[in-house]
């Protein structure tokens, strides 16, 4: 694949994932078309799903998805190689009694979702997106289109906001507006309903975020950017998939898998959070079916890797005092080794080592990112996965500017040079992926 077939492909990826749930049924309907059967955490799992060398299934729980290829001759101490990412992104949730207004205005009700950066949502036309549960037991994904907006106060009205800056109350200013008139007379969840032909007293429960439904595009001289909602994290899930349905089986010593959680920017402790028992119920299952005792379970865990995928930091040129002044990835010279001191991110040398080996596999350059000593550091599923499970794991990442932006910016070659690393990972016996064309890594005298 291209890189400019590839950014063709992320862009069509994100645009059909407003949501977690919508995410996991892309990726879902991408495996179905790959050959991948899903099998349901409910049901007893076919002896077949064990024993037929090659077999390729995928579990859906909520929000978050684990998909994973059968090797030939695999057996109760195979290991498994994991590339982990997570669906969702920070924004807005729609609350209760989400039909309010002020002042002639209908407005909808929403609450802060992780750690998004406020002002960046104003001022674009947004939709609603996400899942209904209805009084008889079904579900329904829906997305209105271009439906709210926040509107900032006009500069006349706030004459010190470029000079003072921008203050934004959660509650007080980020209400958007979907309408002019009586609030009674207007019913958010009602629409929502009739997206899916039902009526709003149908509805018993919904999950339902606010996303940007503006275009991913590309930009800049010759194009090099490419910009997009939601690059943190659909970027790495949509990696992680394209790595896996390219997988060579007749190469496989171990278990590939693609495992994408919900909830990662509120901590990841949920069902289908990667501090939930999604990952440890599946691969406990799959153990069990090839016939593990527990001593051989822990064996096959103890040769496994798990690659945490999520986007890092690009130095800034404005802001350059933000970042270390030794270690300044830039966008486009290739992926992100994401490494903390405090276990803010899981890698630690063999990792690094282990990473090195999968982009030179890949033919793909790479950087280190460490943070500022000034700054505190995020976090990944990366150190939830290495302590809930013992899985030795490395975090890693693309690199990118205006991160928890509605709209983030990377460069045009990196998504492809990402996912060339990450088939390299869950495939050790890959052969090396075309040149990307990346330049060279940049020293940080330069």
């Amino acid at each position: 694949m291209t890189n400019s077939s590839h950014l063709q492909d992320l862009a069509r990826f994100i645009q059909a994932s407003p949501s977690s749930f919508h995410a996991v049924a892309e990726v879902a309907r991408r495996l179905t078309d790959g050959g991948f059967t899903e099998l349901a955490e409910s049901s007893a799992w076919p002896s077949d799903v064990h024993a037929a060398p090659g077999g390729k299934h995928f579990v859906i729980r909520d929000g978050a998805i684990i998909a994973w290829i059968q090797p030939a001759g695999a057996t109760a101490t195979t290991p498994f190689r994991i590339a982990g990412s997570h669906t969702d992104s920070p924004g807005f949730k729609l609350k209760p009694k989400p039909t309010i207004g002020n002042h002639g205005w209908i407005q909808a009700g929403v609450e802060v979702y992780g750690g998004p950066l406020l002002n960046s949502w104003l001022d674009r036309e947004l939709e609603f997106a996400g899942r209904l549960v209805f009084s008889d037991g079904s579900s329904e994904l829906v997305r209105t289109g271009p439906f709210l907006r926040f509107p900032q106060l006009a500069v006349h009205l706030d004459r010190g906001v470029n000079t003072d800056g921008l203050t934004l109350n959660p509650q007080v200013h980020m209400n958007p507006v979907i309408g002019v008139g009586d609030p009674s007379s207007a019913d958010v969840v009602g629409h929502l309903a009739g997206l899916a032909g039902r009526e709003g007293a149908d509805v018993a429960g919904y999950d339902i975020i606010v996303a940007d439904t503006a275009a991913p595009a590309l930009f800049g001289l010759g194009e090099q950017f490419f910009a997009s909602g939601r690059l943190d994290n659909l970027s790495s899930v949509h990696s992680s998939v394209v790595a896996l349905l390219g997988v060579a089986e007749t190469t496989l010593d171990a278990i590939p898998m693609l495992a994408a959680f919900d909830h990662e920017e509120v901590g990841s402790d949920s069902r289908s959070g990667a501090g939930g028992s999604f990952l440890i119920d599946i691969l406990s299952r799959i153990a069990a079916g090839l016939g593990a005792t527990e001593q051989q379970r822990l064996q096959a865990f103890a040769g496994s890797w798990c690659l945490s995928a999520d986007v890092g930091h690009s130095v800034h040129p404005n802001y350059p005092e933000r970042h270390d002044p030794a270690n300044r990835p830039l966008v486009g010279r290739g992926p992100l080794l994401k490494i903390n001191a405090n276990q803010r991110y899981a890698t630690d040398a063999l990792g690094a080592a282990e990473f090195a080996r999968a982009c030179a596999q890949a033919g793909v350059s790479y950087q280190e990112f460490v943070s500022n000593n000034s700054m505190p550091c995020g976090s990944t599923i990366g150190p939830i996965t290495a302590t809930r499970l013992g899985i030795r794991t490395v975090d890693v990442g693309m690199p990118v500017l205006s991160m928890h932006s509605a709209r983030e910016m990377c460069s045009a070659e990196d998504p492809a040079a990402f996912t060339a690393a990450i088939g390299a990972f869950l495939d050790p016996q890959r052969s090396a992926a075309p040149d990307l064309h990346l330049a060279p890594q940049v020293s940080a005298a330069d």
